[in-house]
């Protein structure tokens, strides 16, 4: 389930606030604050079944694909997201 496909299944569900990406039995999702132009994610999660397996980084690669779409810029407030940007620098041009 880390091939990489699972990123492009990662959907904005703007009236919870959040991104997501269904698992099957549960979702991973990265919560966030939108402001013009903006998305500031402050917390991710993925269901204690599903740690360890790269569902993170699937749901993460997902969710910066979407704000680079839109033409926004990210703010994080996760610390895995901040580790992950870190480990990324192909996505610096979507840090606010």
């Amino acid at each position: 389930m880390t091939d990489g496909s699972l990123a492009s299944a990662v959907r904005d569900n703007p009236a919870r606030n959040r991104f997501e990406l269904d698992l099957g039995d549960g979702f991973a999702f990265a919560d966030y604050r939108r402001t013009p132009g903006t998305v500031t994610v402050l917390h991710t999660e993925v269901p204690p079944s599903h740690q360890g397996q790269g569902i993170a980084a699937q749901l993460v690669t997902g969710m910066l694909g979407l704000i680079r779409q839109r033409g926004e810029k990210v703010v994080s407030r996760c610390s895995y997201l901040t580790a992950f940007l870190k480990r990324h620098p192909e996505y610096g041009d979507l840090v606010a």
